[in-house]
């Protein structure tokens, strides 16, 4: 098997035992970092105690802020939702958009730092895996903190791993082995890739459930109403329904039976409850760092693609609440917009990993979906309270309307309420939709998927 490059293994030592909560590093200078091979990371994971747990969790919820720019960029512009227009950077109006004869490079940094960023996250669990092990072995910890902490890190890893696959998709992913942390694991392909996604959330499930009343550490404030073992499993089970739905074949029965019930989906509640990437302006703590001020010159803005507004439903809220018409269009490269983003208007913002509403519209998908047939009547409740809150009146089928007619209104309702959350180029790509992205260049393309990062792609 292949070693950890040496970036690789600084990030592990970072994330595991500089980086704290409001009081972390430099995420991305790490030049100057040691060598984690060395006694210090060998004491957590041989000799830890229950404050290093803590600062384990922190740091690794602290890394799944570390490359969002990029993920939402690459997802965003994929999906012809924004454009990050920056003349210093050509490769985000050209081989994100498959400009003439652009391709998507297995070694750029839209391909390689969020790739490393999501697999410095794993190995961060990996490693709070073996300390609490550690911990449970000595009598240190009980065996309900010893779940909680597998619950928790677990989950963590699961999702990791789904962003990770959100970009490569066909091209699947790599496994990293919680029992070795200096070694990477196979190649997984797709559909592999989704099996081991939804057998950690299971497993993570089963663990949250033996968790006890609280968890032996705090989460931050990102997840406030789930931060107990119970609540964080209903956050589990949501994530859990995502994956299920973003499978190739879906099991929506168990959608519907299984993980949305046992999640915090609530109709009667706010959409935007949920869990949530936290930002603060405390020293060496990170900003949000898709907000920008959307009257930006051209050559540094960050825009929605006209259409967007130019297809939203007379009196949709959400236009006016997520962009901002600009003074002055923004230009480059050929491309133009007459709208700043402003789905996240201040540099501490919060971020969304998921949230009521797309819950809310998960379940309206498999009702429709389920037995070829669906509960379209039901889906219809469940697309109204959105399309409600934003605004807008009920959704009614025509008379001769179906199945086809419930999912593309779905389809409309996670682009609105989802907007710029990452899921657009998903969405389009799981039903063959790709095709009906706006192209805004006679030679541009939509592309399916990433390549697998060069330094990984290895048999």
């Amino acid at each position: 098997m292949k070693k950890l490059n040496k970036q690789l293994l600084k990030m592990v030592l970072l994330s595991t035992v500089l980086l704290v909560w409001g009081i972390g590093c430099n995420v991305v200078d790490i030049d100057d970092r040691p060598d984690p091979n060395n006694s210090e990371l060998q004491n957590i994971i041989e000799n830890p105690s229950r404050a290093d747990i803590s600062t384990l969790v922190s740091g690794t919820e602290a890394g799944l802020r570390t490359e969002l720019r990029i993920y939402h960029i690459n997802m965003g512009m994929i999906g012809r939702e924004m454009y990050r227009f920056l003349a210093a950077e050509p490769r985000n109006t050209g081989d994100l958009l498959g400009k003439g004869n652009a391709q998507l490079d297995a070694g750029s940094f839209y391909t390689t730092r969020t790739w490393a960023s999501f697999y410095r996250v794993i190995r961060n669990a990996n490693i709070t895996i073996q300390a609490a092990t550690t911990l449970n072995d000595g009598g240190v910890y009980s065996g309900e903190e010893l779940n909680g902490t597998l619950g928790y890190a677990r989950t963590m890893k699961a999702y990791q791993y789904l962003m990770a696959l959100t970009q490569t998709n066909e091209n699947g992913i790599r496994q990293q082995l919680e029992d070795d942390i200096f070694n990477a694991g196979e190649l997984l392909s797709k559909e592999a890739a989704y099996q081991l996604i939804a057998d950690l959330l299971d497993e993570a499930a089963t663990n949250l459930t033996n968790a006890g009343s609280a968890f032996p550490f705090n989460l931050s404030s990102g997840f406030d109403g789930l931060n107990t073992p119970a609540t964080f499993r209903e956050f589990n089970r949501g994530l859990r329904a995502r994956v299920e739905v973003y499978r190739p074949s879906p099991d929506w029965n168990a959608v519907l039976t299984n993980y949305l019930p046992e999640s915090f989906i609530d109709e009667t509640e706010d959409l935007g409850f949920g869990a949530y990437h936290i930002f603060s302006t405390a020293t060496n703590d990170l900003l949000n760092q898709v907000f920008a001020d959307p009257q930006a010159g051209s050559g540094d803005s960050w825009v929605a693609h006209n259409s967007w507004v130019e297809d939203a439903e007379a009196g949709d809220l959400r236009v006016d609440q997520k962009v901002q018409l600009r003074d002055e269009p923004a230009a480059l490269d050929d491309l133009s917009s007459d709208y700043g983003l402003f789905v996240y208007q201040s540099q501490t913002a919060p971020m969304p990993i998921l949230r009521n509403a797309e819950l809310l519209l998960i379940r309206a998908e498999a009702l429709a979906q389920r037995n070829n047939a669906g509960d379209l009547d039901a889906a219809e409740d469940d697309l109204n309270i959105i399309r409600n809150a934003a605004g807008l009146g009920n959704f009614s089928r025509g008379v001769t309307g179906g199945q086809i007619e419930v999912i593309d209104e779905m389809l409309n309702q996670r682009r609105y309420e989802l907007f710029f959350e990452g899921h657009r180029w998903v969405d389009m790509r799981r039903y063959d939709r790709l095709n009906e992205l706006p192209i805004d260049r006679p030679d541009d393309n939509v592309w399916v998927s990433f390549p697998i990062p060069e330094n990984e792609n290895i048999n």
